[in-house]
């Protein structure tokens, strides 16, 4: 018997956090970093918000509260769903939680037993694969090609799917790749999904990007499609069209009060209930008229970077980088730049043990963090498994258009450095 639960092995982590040692170990040697690496609008939440919270705050309404969320936010949420989805919703049905990641631990441990199948776009969210190994269920990544941008089709869908099929996960607009599925997409999959699936298979669908699409996109989910409601967890938040990161405000809409009640359950065991005067703030976030225009400022904000960031990025040798749909991530294809400066090379001659741990657009990420000041993140980062040849890195937008041009002129000296990345490699033993 060990100190540590096996289970540990199959955890992995999300490292647009876990590079933050890295960045810190930069900054402690006077390196100006240019943190492109965590998905956190670099815009405050708006002042309409935080007066509801500290009013809240200061009358006293600081107690525990209904571990499944506070009645007014989740009657609020579930009239969002209704009149942006087009379903019927109900308060019953909706779990406020701690942020958007509790729903997705939630559904694991609610659907997810070991060797049932999980389905998960790759790369996609890293916290899908995840929990995937981590309950000792079977990945089965759905690999997302950038000649279509990152979106996928039906059939693509249905060569993943196998009667061991328990859950599939559909993330729109997309993390990392700012892929969106249309309607057209979502009609099609939610047919293969009534056609090849039982009514037990469950979909998870990550929408925590709805409100934030550009060139006049609408956002479509798999919950309007007929059939699917009633499959469907859905779940969104605050942290990203909402500007609203550290106030941990997020929220899953269950097929039934009967599946919400579980997720209550789960509340009650690991986080007791989120704090009530951040709800009332996260209610007002749906409720206020002002709220439209802040959400619709900050969007265009978004979109004006990434109108100058494509073609940018496109223009250095070595880099093909696809015009996002949405949310607030560029991921270029960076196989030229490895190539360039000899990273491919210099990852095949690493000892086995090494060699599987790094990729090449991992060693590229260290080394413009270090030699740079640019903090990125690689694509293995966004689910490893079968992502082997794949050389991508994601840049988060949400930084002023001051870093980002910055930023990329780094890049371009960078990608133009084959002496510094072979200096690099020798000097930092990172590898």
């Amino acid at each position: 018997m060990g100190l540590l639960a096996k289970r540990l092995e199959g955890l992995g982590t999300e490292n647009a956090f876990k590079l933050g040692d890295d960045i810190q170990r930069c900054l402690d040697r006077g390196i100006d970093v240019i943190k492109f690496n965590l998905g956190a609008p670099d815009f405050r939440s708006a002042p309409h918000l935080n007066r509801v919270a500290i009013e809240h705050l200061e009358a006293g309404n600081s107690g525990y509260c209904d571990p499944a969320g506070i009645l007014p936010l989740r009657e609020a949420i579930a009239h969002h769903v209704e009149t942006t989805r087009g379903i019927e919703m109900t308060a019953d049905r909706i779990v406020v939680t701690p942020g958007a990641k509790p729903p997705i631990s939630y559904t694991f441990q609610t659907y997810v037993d070991p060797g049932d199948e999980v389905v998960y776009p790759s790369p996609g969210f890293p916290i899908y694969e995840s929990w995937v190994t981590f309950v000792g269920a079977t990945p089965v990544p759905l690999q997302l090609s950038e000649d279509r941008g990152f979106a996928f089709s039906a059939d693509d869908l249905a060569a993943c799917l196998t009667e061991r099929t328990k859950l599939i996960i559909l993330c729109s607009p997309s993390n990392p790749t700012g892929g969106v599925l249309s309607r057209d997409d979502l009609a099609g999959i939610a047919g293969v999904i009534r056609e090849r699936c039982s009514p037990d298979v469950r979909i998870y669908a990550d929408e925590i990007y709805e409100h934030i699409l550009f060139d006049g996109e609408k956002h479509h989910s798999i919950a309007s499609e007929p059939g699917m409601a009633e499959r469907t967890i859905l779940a969104s938040g605050h942290s990203k069209g909402f500007a609203m990161t550290g106030w941990r405000l997020g929220w899953a809409a269950l097929p039934s009060p009967e599946e919400a009640a579980i997720f209550k359950q789960l509340n009650i065991n690991i986080v007791s209930c989120v704090p009530p005067f951040l709800q009332e703030g996260g209610r007002a976030a749906y409720e206020d008229p002002a709220t439209a225009a802040t959400v619709a400022d900050m969007v265009s904000q978004f979109e004006k970077r990434r109108d100058w960031v494509v073609p940018a990025l496109n223009a250095l040798e070595g880099v093909r980088c696809q015009m996002p749909k949405g949310a607030f991530y560029v991921f270029p294809n960076v196989s030229g730049v490895c190539e360039r400066l000899g990273i491919v090379e210099a990852h095949s001659r690493l000892p086995g043990a090494s060699r599987a741990r790094a990729t090449p657009a991992g060693m590229l990420q260290m080394f413009l963090l270090y030699r740079y000041g640019v903090a990125t993140m690689d694509r293995a980062s966004f689910g490893r498994i079968g992502s082997e040849g794949q050389h991508f890195l994601r840049l988060s937008i949400a930084n002023s258009m001051d870093d980002i041009q910055r930023g990329v002129a780094r890049l371009e000296t960078a990608f133009d450095d084959a002496a510094g990345f072979e200096a690099f490699l020798a000097e930092e033993g990172l590898f």
